[in-house]
């Protein structure tokens, strides 16, 4: 196992940005990640995992204590039964199981980041999540100190969210294990209206799998959300900001503030989120509060193809990129009444 002091912790996140870890320890193995974490806890050494760093804002001071960066790998197919090492990158196993000729992880294409982040954040776009694929997740469980496999029924998945996202310092992700569809080469049903607009065709049909990919990666090419390190729009960690779920009465005053600020006649997106809570969209909130794309003057701006990512333009701190976001924050609250939540984990800062 790779061990380094003083290690820089930047090249290791989208953002570049962060301050150095005292202890930088690289495992390739799941036995090399349980004997690092169990070692971390024996000693009482804060640890901080890091898979592909896409979901990463480190403060500019680093962290002081253990950073083990995750880098093991496995792929193992069997029919349409995927096993994926928490190490493996996403984008290359989701153009895998497409070649293979299987549904269900197509629309998710372009996504940066690690296999073993999947379940922890429920990642999800263009109208599928990984909650819909995966059966079970292997993962080392800190208080017992032994390796569990839990089902889908036992993550707690929700939008955005996971019992391993609940529970930070308890579940190390090992594995992940996905049931797919055999379908021929076709897609999973699409549910997300630009996809299907920009296939032409309806929801809910089916397209080649291999198309659906392609489609994706240019939707996410031209929001600046496929990683292309001549591109400062894809030093960001994607989408800032969760998108907010109200209650019935939130929604009605937020409503409310829409016909003040923007007249009766705007009507602000909004989807079905259960319990008669209603989504809408963080990034026509930023949008409409005046933070277009592009806004900024400093080192740290709003991309310039994608209100929802907050970008580094290749000389910014994590400060910066901190002031940023508290600005639009503010600002959405002030328009609106609503309050964005940051997506990203941070590490010695917090918005």
């Amino acid at each position: 196992m790779q061990e380094l002091h003083d290690a820089p912790l930047a090249p290791l996140t989208t953002f570049r940005l962060g301050g150095p870890a005292t202890r930088l320890l690289t495992a390739t193995t799941d036995t090399e990640v349980i004997d690092a974490v169990r070692e971390a806890d024996d000693s009482g050494t804060p640890l901080l995992i890091i898979g592909g760093g896409s979901n990463l804002v480190i403060g500019d001071k680093g962290f002081e204590g253990t950073a083990l960066r995750i880098a093991t790998k496995g792929f193992v197919l069997d029919g349409g039964s995927l096993e994926l090492a928490a190490g493996e990158v996403w984008t290359d196993a989701v153009t895998r199981t497409v070649e293979a000729g299987l549904a269900g992880l197509e629309c998710l294409a372009g996504i940066p980041g690690s296999a073993g982040a999947t379940p922890i954040q429920n990642v999800g776009a263009y109208g599928q999540e990984v909650s819909a694929a995966i059966t079970e997740v292997v993962a080392y469980d800190r208080r017992t100190r032994e390796t569990v496999v839990l089902p889908n029924s036992e993550c707690a998945f929700s939008y955005r969210h996971s019992r391993f996202k609940a529970e930070p310092d308890r579940y190390v992700v090992l594995r992940v294990r996905f049931g797919l569809e055999e379908a021929g080469g076709l897609s999973a049903p699409l549910k997300y209206p630009e996809t299907a607009r920009a296939m032409g065709v309806q929801e809910g049909e089916r397209v080649p799998a291999a198309d659906a990919r392609e489609t994706v990666l240019r939707l996410r090419a031209g929001k600046g959300m496929v990683l292309d390190p001549e591109d400062h729009d894809t030093w960001s960690a994607g989408s800032f900001f969760t998108n907010p779920i109200l209650e019935q009465a939130e929604f009605d005053a937020f409503l409310a503030r829409v016909a003040d600020r923007l007249g009766p006649e705007a009507t602000p997106p909004a989807f079905p989120a259960g319990d008669g809570r209603t989504k809408t969209s963080a990034a026509w909130l930023i949008d409409r509060a005046g933070f277009t794309k592009g806004y900024g003057t400093g080192p740290a701006r709003i991309s310039t193809k994608h209100t929802l990512a907050l970008t580094n333009r290749g000389a910014a701190t994590t400060e910066d990129l901190l002031a940023l976001a508290r600005e639009v924050v503010a600002g959405v609250h002030a328009a609106f009444g609503v309050t964005l939540v940051n997506e990203p984990v941070t590490v010695g800062v917090s918005l």
